[in-house]
């Protein structure tokens, strides 16, 4: 006997409906292929005079890059930050295929909050972060620790194991989509550990294994030759591939404008 149920409520039919299959939507990754403008998310602090060199480097090389300013010298919540690096993203971007962004230091974290949390994910051909706290720096704890008016809100965000830093890398540290690369020093002043800086997922860069004489601190970094030149080949046409000793000399160069 086939049972249908049909119920009468306040002068409407009720037909049970079964139950549909869950809709999923197909993830579409920016194309590799295509080079779109170029955002530098500056550090905490907020400087973005450091960051004129490796800027014009690649302008030089035709590409469109903006170097993003931040409010309250970079300081504030690193999740308004990431609101912001999405707010400048999509204007750059206009109607180009897809945007690579490069994060110094804090800058690099406010990026990847921007790739995981605001969709930046489905809209970023490449990712490169210098020298950043992907997974905290034991300063910024000891800091909030000691003196914590004087840790203002990304500084407490990014102590090692903070809620912020700890959720970041949750499930994956680095997001399906773009190509990711990191670099950093392992004489590392303000990221600390060093080795903070990398990132599953990623091609992954000590600079001091390329070149054996870098002797670059963190504020140094988005200024050597070194980092500029990796930059370089991270975002260009190619996918990036780890450099290793040989590679030390020609990279360096690199940094050099074209005459």
């Amino acid at each position: 006997m086939l049972a249908v149920v049909v119920m009468a409520v306040a002068g409407y039919l009720y037909w049970p409906v079964p139950d549909q299959p869950e809709m999923k939507t197909k993830f579409i990754a920016a194309p590799q292929d295509q080079l779109g403008p170029v955002l530098i998310v500056p550090g905490f602090g907020g400087d973005v005079s450091v960051l004129t060199r490796l800027a014009d480097r690649i302008r030089d090389t035709g590409r469109t890059v903006q170097v993003l300013s931040l409010p309250d010298n970079g300081r504030g919540d690193l999740r308004v930050q990431a609101q912001l690096v999405a707010a400048a993203a999509s204007k750059l971007r206009g109607k180009a295929p897809s945007i690579d962004v490069i994060g110094y230091s804090a800058g690099g974290v406010a990026a990847r909050l921007w790739l995981k949390d605001y969709g930046g994910a489905a809209v970023t051909r490449r990712v490169v972060t210098i020298g950043s706290p992907n997974h905290g720096t034991q300063l910024a704890g000891l800091a909030f620790a000691v003196a914590a008016d004087s840790c203002p809100t990304a500084c407490q965000q990014l102590a090692d194991h903070s809620r912020l830093i700890t959720a970041l890398n949750s499930p994956t540290e680095t997001p399906p989509g773009p190509l990711w690369t990191t670099m950093w020093t392992k004489v590392d002043d303000t990221v600390v550990p060093a080795s903070s800086g990398q990132l599953r997922g990623a091609v992954n860069t000590e600079l001091q294994s390329v070149c054996a004489d870098d002797t670059v601190r963190h504020t140094q970094l988005p200024n050597d030759p070194l980092v500029i030149g990796i930059v370089l080949g991270s975002i260009a046409l190619d996918p990036p591939i780890k450099p290793t000793a040989p590679d030390c000399n020609h990279l360096r160069e690199a940094a050099a404008f074209d005459s």
